[in-house]
Order: C-alpha cells, then sequence, then structure tokens
C-alpha cells in the first residue's frame, strides 16, 4: 500500500509541476510596430469580409454595432464575443496597433491571454501589416459603448485558460493563403479569402472532441456545429454534383438563395446578411472559382 501511495503522491506532483509550468508559459511572438498606415475604407471592408462585425454585434437584441455579439452556446459553454468599440473600459479603446495585431494574427489579449477560438484568429495569421493598419483605422471610426459584453459561461476545466496553451500546441496552424502561380489571379484571390478572412473552413469542416477542424476533413462539412446546426460539404465535387456553377455560388454568397430557390438559414444567412453580400463582384467571383476548383 505504501508503494502505491508514493505512485499516487508522485503522479499528483507531477500533474500540479506540470500545470503550473504549463500556467507560466509565454505564448505568442513579439509584435513589431506597425510601420503603415491604414485606409478606413479597406479596413472596413476587409472587417465585413472577416465576419467582425457579424461575430461582434447582437443584433437580434438591438445592440449597438461591434459593442458585443449574441451568445455562442458550443458543448464547452456559452462565449459571448467582446466589445470591439473604442470604449477604453469596454472596449478597445486602450489598446496599440500592436496589442490589435496581436489578438488578431495571434489569438491573444494585450495581457497574454490566449483567447478562446470560437473567435476565428487562426484564418487572420497571415494579415499583413497593411491589412492589420487598415483594420485597426477602420476600428478607430467606431464610437464607444460603455458597456461590457457578458462573462463567458464555461465550467471547468474549460474556464481555465491556460489550457488553451496545450490547446494551441496541438492544433493551432498557419492558414494557406500563399499564392499558387499556376493558377489565374482570380483563384489566387479566392484563396486567400476563402482561407483566411472568410474562414469558411471554420463551419464546412468536422470537429474533433476538443473543439478543433479535423484538417484531412477539410471542407467536407460539418453535421454538428459548436454553435448549433450543420453545414454542408462545399468540396468541389460535391457542389459539382448538385447542380452548382460558379455563378450560383457568387449569387448565392450576395443573395442567400440557391439554384433552387431555397434560401440560406441558420449561420449561413447571418454570413450573407452581415458579410458576404457586402463584398464585391470580383470578390465573390474569385471565391467561387477557388471553391468550385476540382483541385483546391
Amino acid at each position: 500500500m505504501r508503494v502505491f501511495g508514493w505512485i499516487a503522491a508522485t503522479v499528483i506532483v507531477a500533474g500540479i509541476g506540470t500545470a503550473a509550468a504549463t500556467y507560466v508559459w509565454p505564448i505568442g511572438a513579439k509584435v513589431a510596430e506597425i510601420p503603415v498606415v491604414g485606409d478606413v475604407t479597406r479596413g472596413a471592408y476587409l472587417a465585413r469580409a472577416s465576419g467582425c462585425i457579424a461575430c461582434h454585434t447582437n443584433a437580434e437584441e438591438g445592440g449597438a454595432p461591434l459593442a458585443g455579439g449574441a451568445p455562442l452556446r458550443t458543448d464547452f459553454g456559452t462565449f459571448y464575443p467582446p466589445n470591439l468599440t473604442t470604449d477604453p473600459e469596454f472596449g478597445m479603446g486602450n489598446w496599440s496597433a500592436e496589442d490589435f495585431a496581436r489578438a488578431v494574427r495571434q489569438g491573444i489579449s494585450p495581457d497574454g491571454e490566449p483567447y478562446y477560438p470560437t473567435f476565428t484568429y487562426p484564418f487572420y495569421a497571415n494579415f499583413s501589416d497593411q491589412d492589420i493598419a487598415d483594420l485597426w483605422a477602420a476600428f478607430q471610426t467606431v464610437p464607444p459603448v460603455a458597456e461590457a459584453a457578458p462573462s463567458h459561461d464555461v465550467a471547468f476545466p474549460f474556464d481555465q485558460r491556460w489550457g488553451l496553451k496545450l490547446w494551441r500546441a496541438a492544433f493551432l496552424g498557419t492558414p494557406n493563403t500563399d499564392p499558387d502561380p499556376t493558377k489565374s489571379d482570380a483563384w489566387n484571390r479566392g484563396k486567400e479569402l476563402v482561407n483566411g478572412a472568410t474562414h469558411c473552413a471554420a463551419c464546412h469542416t468536422p470537429r474533433n472532441v476538443l473543439g478543433a477542424r479535423i484538417v484531412a476533413e477539410r471542407f467536407t462539412g460539418n453535421a454538428d456545429l459548436p454553435v448549433g446546426g450543420k453545414a454542408p460539404s462545399i468540396l468541389a465535387a460535391d457542389l459539382i454534383a448538385e447542380g452548382w456553377s460558379a455563378d450560383d455560388l457568387a449569387y448565392a454568397l450576395r443573395s442567400g438563395i440557391t439554384p433552387t430557390g431555397d434560401v440560406f438559414g441558420g449561420s449561413m444567412a447571418e454570413v450573407v446578411q452581415h458579410g458576404t453580400r457586402f463584398l464585391s463582384d470580383d470578390d465573390l467571383n474569385a471565391m467561387a472559382t477557388f471553391i468550385l476548383d476540382a483541385n483546391s
């Protein structure tokens, strides 16, 4: 019995030591000064494409733009997108451009805490300094709203943010947005948007028991979205088999209407209403070109 006691004690001490080491383990990379001047118009466009307004505005409750989003109910708890207005207490009014860059590209708060991956920061890792400067300039025009978003309602152990460091080490990757020189400009622009800003794989890819996307099954659909509902396959072969053309897909992303005359519902309806309907025809056609390419 004494041996088992020593074993149990050793396991407990080792567990505590591992937890303590993880807790103090620094994450992320140092952010250099953002040296460029932002373009407000381009930043507002990129914010729409990236879903910032859709997620961080509680439109159903009449919330002010970017003052905090509707609750995201998942198997891990309920998450509330934070206030992104210029309010210095409850929003980003006291942030620097570098704080913003670290949050968007690395998923780390100004205090050095990891954000939950309900924030789709993994798709924004390749945003350029110009992208960040443009977004930052646009967010500086948002009127302050002195209202805190509700705290996340997450049970133990998922309420322990330090544990996200392990999640990041296991699952965090960089999006493939680099251009392919063998493809057209439209295809490459579509790749940049689909794999980056518009983060299509966030919904249209199944997830494992820890909430991470199963990369090998990218775009095959998700029958159990973390926020409820389902997303169909958007693999090129599946869409083509169902009769979709590039024009159909671009039109659906603009209007929410499918080739059969049906309309998008659930999360996809929100994506169109608050995001893709504001994109240019060129960008919608580029996204459709990329998605419907059999080799994408």
